[in-house]
């Protein structure tokens, strides 16, 4: 399993590639991620060329089935937040 890091080791390594403070790298991202939800909550695009684009993907309505009850139920349509990397992030992600 990958490494992972959290939003204050992010805002550490923003600080130290910006030259600003950690407090203010963390009002960044918590700027961005709010900026981001709610341009994707009003269904508009994101694209950040050669990092990627945020967008809202549409999943239908459809019939499942409840695994434990083996009865079929109505699953209503739904709404999911999706990224798609640009090429510079996949070639610095490939090498």
């Amino acid at each position: 399993m990958p490494e992972s890091i959290g939003k204050t080791e992010l805002a550490k390594l923003l600080s130290e590639k910006t030259k600003k403070s950690q407090k203010d790298s963390l009002e960044f991202i918590d700027a961005f991620v709010e900026t981001v939800s709610e341009t994707l909550s009003q269904e508009k695009e994101i694209n950040i060329v050669g990092f990627g684009k945020f967008y809202v993907s549409k999943r239908a309505a459809r019939v499942g089935i409840n695994p434990q009850t083996k009865e079929k139920i109505q699953i209503p349509e739904s709404k999911l937040p999706m990224f798609k990397a640009g090429v510079k992030l996949k070639e610095a992600v490939n090498g």
